[in-house]
Protein backbone atom coordinates (compact mmCIF):
# COMPACT_ATOMS: atom_id res chain seq x y z
CA UNK A 1 0.00 0.00 0.00
CA UNK A 2 1.28 3.50 -0.67
CA UNK A 3 -0.87 5.75 0.59
CA UNK A 4 -3.73 6.06 3.13
CA UNK A 5 -6.89 8.42 1.24
CA UNK A 6 -8.30 10.55 4.01
CA UNK A 7 -12.77 10.24 3.06
CA UNK A 8 -13.74 12.43 5.72
CA UNK A 9 -12.33 14.16 9.52
CA UNK A 10 -14.05 15.59 12.59
CA UNK A 11 -12.88 17.22 15.79
CA UNK A 12 -14.70 18.10 19.21
CA UNK A 13 -13.20 20.50 21.61
CA UNK A 14 -15.62 21.31 24.65
CA UNK A 15 -14.28 24.86 25.97
CA UNK A 16 -15.70 27.33 23.44
CA UNK A 17 -12.58 29.79 23.53
CA UNK A 18 -10.15 26.98 22.34
CA UNK A 19 -12.36 25.77 19.84
CA UNK A 20 -12.37 29.02 18.01
CA UNK A 21 -8.92 28.93 18.20
CA UNK A 22 -8.61 25.97 16.37
CA UNK A 23 -7.37 26.20 12.71
CA UNK A 24 -9.93 23.78 11.94
CA UNK A 25 -13.65 23.47 11.62
CA UNK A 26 -14.63 21.79 14.90
CA UNK A 27 -17.54 21.20 16.73
CA UNK A 28 -18.72 21.28 20.91
CA UNK A 29 -19.94 18.26 22.57
CA UNK A 30 -23.07 16.84 20.05
CA UNK A 31 -25.22 15.06 23.38
CA UNK A 32 -26.97 13.66 19.93
CA UNK A 33 -24.26 11.57 19.05
CA UNK A 34 -24.89 9.49 21.80
CA UNK A 35 -28.17 7.27 22.36
CA UNK A 36 -30.34 8.61 25.49
CA UNK A 37 -30.08 5.18 26.86
CA UNK A 38 -26.30 5.57 26.61
CA UNK A 39 -25.74 9.16 27.76
CA UNK A 40 -25.97 9.27 30.82
CA UNK A 41 -23.57 6.83 32.19
CA UNK A 42 -21.22 8.78 29.53
CA UNK A 43 -17.87 10.34 30.68
CA UNK A 44 -16.71 13.57 28.40
CA UNK A 45 -14.10 11.07 26.69
CA UNK A 46 -17.36 9.24 25.51
CA UNK A 47 -18.71 12.44 24.38
CA UNK A 48 -16.06 13.96 22.47
CA UNK A 49 -15.09 10.73 20.75
CA UNK A 50 -18.46 10.27 19.62
CA UNK A 51 -18.82 13.60 18.63
CA UNK A 52 -15.95 13.37 16.35
CA UNK A 53 -16.45 10.63 15.18
CA UNK A 54 -20.26 10.80 14.20
CA UNK A 55 -18.88 14.70 12.34
CA UNK A 56 -16.07 11.86 10.07
CA UNK A 57 -18.15 9.47 8.99
CA UNK A 58 -20.65 12.15 8.16
CA UNK A 59 -18.83 14.06 6.31
CA UNK A 60 -17.12 10.81 4.41
CA UNK A 61 -20.95 9.49 3.75
CA UNK A 62 -20.25 6.38 5.45
CA UNK A 63 -22.63 4.39 7.53
CA UNK A 64 -20.65 3.65 10.93
CA UNK A 65 -21.79 0.57 11.32
CA UNK A 66 -19.85 -0.75 8.44
CA UNK A 67 -16.11 0.50 9.74
CA UNK A 68 -13.85 -0.82 11.97
CA UNK A 69 -12.47 0.89 14.57
CA UNK A 70 -9.26 1.82 16.03
CA UNK A 71 -9.89 3.95 19.38
CA UNK A 72 -6.40 6.39 20.68
CA UNK A 73 -6.70 7.76 23.95
CA UNK A 74 -3.36 8.68 26.46
CA UNK A 75 -5.30 8.46 29.75
CA UNK A 76 -8.80 6.84 28.33
CA UNK A 77 -11.41 7.07 31.10
CA UNK A 78 -9.14 8.91 33.52
CA UNK A 79 -12.26 11.27 35.71
CA UNK A 80 -13.98 7.13 36.06
CA UNK A 81 -10.42 5.53 36.95
CA UNK A 82 -10.14 8.21 39.33
CA UNK A 83 -13.09 8.32 41.07
CA UNK A 84 -12.55 4.51 41.50
CA UNK A 85 -9.65 4.96 42.65
CA UNK A 86 -10.72 7.39 45.55
CA UNK A 87 -13.49 4.68 46.74
CA UNK A 88 -11.35 1.88 46.84
CA UNK A 89 -9.07 3.80 49.58
CA UNK A 90 -12.43 4.51 51.78
CA UNK A 91 -12.48 2.15 54.59
CA UNK A 92 -15.48 0.41 53.20
CA UNK A 93 -13.99 -0.31 49.68
CA UNK A 94 -17.48 0.00 47.75
CA UNK A 95 -17.29 0.04 44.27
CA UNK A 96 -20.22 0.79 41.52
CA UNK A 97 -20.09 -2.12 38.96
CA UNK A 98 -20.96 0.50 36.56
CA UNK A 99 -18.22 2.37 37.42
CA UNK A 100 -15.66 -0.40 37.09
CA UNK A 101 -17.72 -1.42 33.58
CA UNK A 102 -17.02 2.08 32.93
CA UNK A 103 -13.38 2.49 33.38
CA UNK A 104 -11.35 0.45 30.53
CA UNK A 105 -9.39 1.63 28.13
CA UNK A 106 -11.58 0.39 25.17
CA UNK A 107 -15.00 2.01 27.12
CA UNK A 108 -15.63 4.19 23.74
CA UNK A 109 -14.83 1.96 21.36
CA UNK A 110 -17.22 -0.60 23.25
CA UNK A 111 -20.15 1.69 23.51
CA UNK A 112 -19.60 3.31 19.37
CA UNK A 113 -19.77 -0.36 18.59
CA UNK A 114 -22.95 -0.94 20.08
CA UNK A 115 -24.38 2.31 19.58
CA UNK A 116 -24.00 1.83 15.67
CA UNK A 117 -24.29 -2.10 16.02
CA UNK A 118 -21.52 -2.24 14.33
CA UNK A 119 -20.23 -5.48 14.10
CA UNK A 120 -16.54 -4.71 12.55
CA UNK A 121 -13.38 -4.75 15.11
CA UNK A 122 -12.35 -2.27 17.52
CA UNK A 123 -9.46 -1.73 18.82
CA UNK A 124 -8.24 0.61 21.69
CA UNK A 125 -4.63 1.88 22.33
CA UNK A 126 -2.85 4.57 24.07
CA UNK A 127 1.05 5.54 23.64
CA UNK A 128 1.83 8.45 25.31
CA UNK A 129 2.94 11.14 23.45
CA UNK A 130 3.05 8.88 20.71
CA UNK A 131 -0.36 8.41 20.78
CA UNK A 132 -1.73 9.91 18.12
CA UNK A 133 1.18 8.64 15.77
CA UNK A 134 0.64 5.17 16.67
CA UNK A 135 -2.86 5.33 16.30
CA UNK A 136 -1.45 6.16 12.57
CA UNK A 137 0.71 3.60 12.29
CA UNK A 138 -1.96 1.27 13.63
CA UNK A 139 -4.24 2.20 10.67
CA UNK A 140 -1.89 1.65 8.08
CA UNK A 141 -1.31 -1.76 8.94
CA UNK A 142 -4.48 -2.68 9.36
CA UNK A 143 -5.04 -0.82 6.00
CA UNK A 144 -2.08 -2.74 4.17
CA UNK A 145 -3.55 -5.94 5.36
CA UNK A 146 -6.81 -5.86 4.86
CA UNK A 147 -7.74 -3.51 2.77
CA UNK A 148 -10.87 -2.08 3.22
CA UNK A 149 -11.63 1.10 5.34
CA UNK A 150 -11.47 2.18 8.63
CA UNK A 151 -12.99 4.65 11.68
CA UNK A 152 -9.31 6.66 13.29
CA UNK A 153 -10.50 8.10 16.46
CA UNK A 154 -8.00 9.64 18.93
CA UNK A 155 -9.67 11.71 22.06
CA UNK A 156 -9.09 12.76 25.81
CA UNK A 157 -11.03 14.22 28.74
CA UNK A 158 -9.48 16.60 30.83
CA UNK A 159 -7.36 15.38 33.75
CA UNK A 160 -7.72 15.37 37.22
CA UNK A 161 -5.99 18.35 38.23
CA UNK A 162 -4.07 17.43 41.28
CA UNK A 163 -2.64 14.09 39.11
CA UNK A 164 -0.73 16.26 36.64
CA UNK A 165 -0.52 19.97 37.73
CA UNK A 166 -0.37 22.11 34.47
CA UNK A 167 -1.24 19.20 32.03
CA UNK A 168 -4.03 17.15 30.52
CA UNK A 169 -6.11 20.61 28.91
CA UNK A 170 -8.17 21.15 26.98
CA UNK A 171 -10.71 18.17 26.32
CA UNK A 172 -10.29 17.58 22.31
CA UNK A 173 -10.91 14.58 20.24
CA UNK A 174 -10.85 14.21 16.42
CA UNK A 175 -11.47 11.01 14.28
CA UNK A 176 -10.60 10.82 10.66
CA UNK A 177 -12.09 7.95 7.83
CA UNK A 178 -9.45 5.78 6.14
CA UNK A 179 -9.17 3.88 2.90
CA UNK A 180 -6.55 1.62 1.26
CA UNK A 181 -6.07 2.71 -2.37
CA UNK A 182 -8.03 5.40 -4.14
CA UNK A 183 -11.48 6.39 -3.10
CA UNK A 184 -13.30 9.16 -5.62
CA UNK A 185 -13.81 12.51 -3.11
CA UNK A 186 -11.22 11.65 -1.25
CA UNK A 187 -9.46 14.70 0.55
CA UNK A 188 -5.70 13.88 0.86
CA UNK A 189 -3.86 10.87 1.10
CA UNK A 190 -1.56 10.14 3.36
CA UNK A 191 1.89 7.89 3.63
CA UNK A 192 2.89 5.52 6.01
CA UNK A 193 3.99 6.66 9.68
CA UNK A 194 8.20 7.34 10.03
CA UNK A 195 10.63 8.28 12.09
CA UNK A 196 12.07 11.37 11.08
CA UNK A 197 13.84 15.15 12.07
CA UNK A 198 10.48 17.03 11.07
CA UNK A 199 10.13 19.92 13.52
CA UNK A 200 6.79 20.09 15.33
CA UNK A 201 4.99 23.42 14.82
CA UNK A 202 6.30 26.09 17.83
CA UNK A 203 2.98 27.65 18.13
CA UNK A 204 1.30 24.36 19.11
CA UNK A 205 4.43 22.30 21.07
CA UNK A 206 3.47 23.85 24.57
CA UNK A 207 -0.21 22.94 24.28
CA UNK A 208 0.99 19.28 22.71
CA UNK A 209 2.80 19.02 26.07
CA UNK A 210 0.02 19.55 27.89
CA UNK A 211 -2.28 17.35 26.49
CA UNK A 212 -0.51 15.03 23.81
CA UNK A 213 -3.58 14.26 21.32
CA UNK A 214 -3.42 17.48 20.17
CA UNK A 215 -0.10 16.47 18.12
CA UNK A 216 -3.20 15.37 15.06
CA UNK A 217 -3.54 19.45 14.74
CA UNK A 218 -1.27 19.79 11.82
CA UNK A 219 -2.22 16.88 9.91
CA UNK A 220 -5.98 18.32 10.17
CA UNK A 221 -5.16 21.67 9.31
CA UNK A 222 -3.14 20.34 6.27
CA UNK A 223 -7.22 18.27 5.81
CA UNK A 224 -8.53 21.45 6.12
CA UNK A 225 -6.91 24.35 3.91
CA UNK A 226 -4.82 21.63 1.75
CA UNK A 227 -1.30 22.70 -0.16
CA UNK A 228 1.80 21.20 -1.71
CA UNK A 229 2.67 17.85 -0.74
CA UNK A 230 5.09 17.98 2.36
CA UNK A 231 6.12 16.19 5.36
CA UNK A 232 4.15 17.07 8.60
CA UNK A 233 5.08 15.73 12.00
CA UNK A 234 2.15 13.99 14.40
CA UNK A 235 4.18 13.53 16.98
CA UNK A 236 5.93 16.42 19.27
CA UNK A 237 8.42 14.80 20.40
CA UNK A 238 12.29 15.26 18.81
CA UNK A 239 13.30 13.29 16.11
CA UNK A 240 9.59 11.86 16.33
CA UNK A 241 7.71 10.39 14.05
CA UNK A 242 5.98 12.23 10.83
CA UNK A 243 4.14 11.21 7.43
CA UNK A 244 4.67 12.43 3.95
CA UNK A 245 1.02 14.31 2.62
CA UNK A 246 -0.73 15.13 -0.57
CA UNK A 247 -3.91 16.88 -1.25
CA UNK A 248 -3.55 16.37 -4.85
CA UNK A 249 -1.18 13.72 -5.47
CA UNK A 250 0.27 10.32 -4.57
CA UNK A 251 2.56 9.85 -1.69
CA UNK A 252 6.52 9.91 -2.83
Amino acid sequence: MECMNLLGFGACASDPEFRGNLPIPSIDIDRDAIPPLLRRRSSQAMQLAFSAATQACKQAQRSPATLPSVFASVVGEIQTTDLLCTELAKPDGVVSPSVFHNSVQNTAAGYWTIAQQCIQPASALAAGHDTFAMALLEAWCQLASLGGELLLVCYDECWPKYLAPGRGEPAFACATVLSAGAVEGSIMKIGRPHLGTEIFPPDWESLVASMPVLAAIPLLEFAAAGGEAQTIPVSSVASGWQVKVSSTRGCN
